[in-house]
């Protein structure tokens, strides 16, 4: 059974706490037992139900999936379960949407209709995902594709196999209950009087998450690997003493919202040795949106992720934008992110509230990132940034007590992004030892508390540092002259406090 527990070295918070593994009996129920047959064909729902049914009913153990093609619908976990796909295994779910039901579940931070996702817990203590094997998720079934995104053949090819293309956005969908989802789906939820039945025509518009845990204790995902999700590929909400390590998560990059790991108002998790090669932000950190998230009031919190390489994804580590619960306690170390849009990547906008502090991340490498290095938009989603600032109230966002340090990068559009509110700036950041090349060096706009030590910046053009509306910012042994021939530029006098010492 597994009883160790995990804890990372050299913790900054005293109070982080090891995270559990989960205690399964090592009884084994094959799946083949139960009438399942690998040949692609035959449809296995009920037979690998049967044999987690047998196992639960046990008191639990190890469900095996043995090498082969096994075509099924959903699998429901229960407790003292362990899903053990051994190498050779190739799970393929269901490309029919009927396959799956509509529940009441929470996507993008709000409680929401949506299908019942290839693998689901609710509830349960002590589950695990492991093994050499597959998880397919047939996400091509149910996601829109954007034409710009693909190139002519494959735009014809695809159009070609079916589905609609909307002729206003020209965005592929893959029937028309998809393409008019997103309209009937806000009536309906603004109807109270609403039922699941009424959400039926628009189900594949209602795509679900490919591996979805909510409110389950002592979880362990180790060695699969999960891809071509429907939507975000992996999806812990709400749950306590979660490690997942060694598991691939891929996902095409054109994938609409095709995100790897959705870490969401979870505790005490560990992310460690895991490969993320996705079309949307690969290792995610959130807690709720806006009044929502707000009420619900569970951070993201207690979080070691380690080890780990991002090779596509919008953000190779991401705080948000769905953060209004809040994330503390959080430490990212030992991460290499090679052609990522951004490195990392902290994203909120006013009406998100919460509060994102005490973060450590040590000890990152970037190559080829498409965008800034390192990111912090205050204004993520608005078309038009407003600089008049607003009252302060519980709508808030609020990132603060971030520290930053052995950080390398060698090709980025921009070195680093500080985008601070001027009713709440980016506050008591830390950046220690980092050497950033890139086409722009490093942008501080409503900033406070900003203390950079040791740092190189090496852009193509413009200066170094560029400091606008903040103050307390300070450079301590910093290098980088750049294209314009300066270290740092101020250029409309709204810094004030803005100190270079030697």
């Amino acid at each position: 059974m597994f009883t160790e527990t995990t804890n990372a070295n050299e913790r900054p918070f005293p109070s982080m706490p090891e995270v559990k593994l989960p205690e399964i009996p090592e009884r084994r129920f094959v799946i083949t037992e139960y009438g399942a047959v690998g040949d692609g064909v035959t449809m296995n729902t009920d037979a690998i139900a049967a044999a987690i049914e047998a196992c639960a009913s046990a008191g639990g153990g190890k469900v095996i999936i043995p090498a082969g093609l096994w075509l099924t619908g959903p699998i429901r976990l229960k407790s003292r379960i362990n899903l053990h796909a051994e190498k050779g295994a190739l799970v393929v779910f269901s490309k029919n949407p009927e396959d799956y039901p509509l529940m009441r579940s929470h996507w993008e931070g709000r409680e929401s209709v949506r299908a019942t996702p290839p693998i689901l817990g609710e509830g349960l203590e002590h589950v695990a995902i492991t093994g050499e094997g597959v998880f397919d998720g047939s996400g091509d079934a149910w996601r829109p594709v954007k034409d710009w995104k693909m190139t002519e053949g494959q735009w014809k090819a695809l159009v070609s196999s079916g589905g609609v293309v909307d002729p206003e956005t020209n965005i592929w969908w893959p029937d028309e209950g998809a393409m008019k989802g997103a309209c009937a789906v806000a009536a309906l939820d603004a109807n109270p009087a609403a039922k699941l039945d009424d959400y039926a025509p628009y189900r594949t518009f209602l795509r679900p998450v490919l591996v979805s845990l909510r409110e389950c204790r002592y979880v362990l995902l180790e060695g699969p690997t999960f891809q071509n999700s429907p939507g975000w590929n992996l999806h812990p909400w709400a749950c306590e003493h979660v490690t997942v390590r060694r598991v691939s998560v891929r996902n095409p990059w054109y994938s609409q919202n095709g995100d790897g790991l959705d870490l969401e108002s979870c505790r005490y998790a560990l992310i460690e040795d895991c490969v993320f090669d996705v079309g949307d932000d690969a290792i995610c950190m959130k807690s709720g949106k806006d009044e929502e998230g707000r009420r619900f009031g569970k951070p993201v919190e207690y979080v070691t992720v380690r080890g780990c390489t991002v090779y596509h994804g919008h953000g190779g580590f991401v705080i948000g934008s769905e953060m209004s619960g809040g994330a503390r306690n959080i430490i990212v170390e030992d991460c290499s992110f090679i052609g990522t849009d951004v490195g990392l990547r902290f994203k909120s906008t006013r009406g998100r509230g919460g509060v994102v502090e005490n973060i450590v991340i040590r000890g990152i490498r970037m190559k080829d990132i498409a965008g800034a290095a390192i990111s912090f938009n205050m204004y993520y989603g608005l078309e038009e940034e407003d600089s008049a600032p607003v009252p302060v109230t519980e709508e808030t966002p609020s990132f603060r007590g971030i520290r930053m340090e052995d950080i390398y990068c060698i090709g980025a559009k921009q070195a680093v992004e500080l985008k601070g509110l001027p009713e709440m700036p980016i506050r008591d950041i830390e950046c220690r030892r980092m050497a950033i090349a890139a086409d722009s060096g490093v942008q501080c706009t409503y900033g406070s508390d900003i203390r950079f030590s040791d740092v190189a910046i090496a852009p193509k053009a413009g200066a170094a540092w560029t400091v606008q509306h903040s103050s307390g910012v300070v450079l301590s042994r910093c290098r980088g002259e750049g294209g314009a021939g300066r270290l740092l530029q101020e250029p409309d006098g709204t810094a004030s406090r803005v100190v270079v010492e030697d």
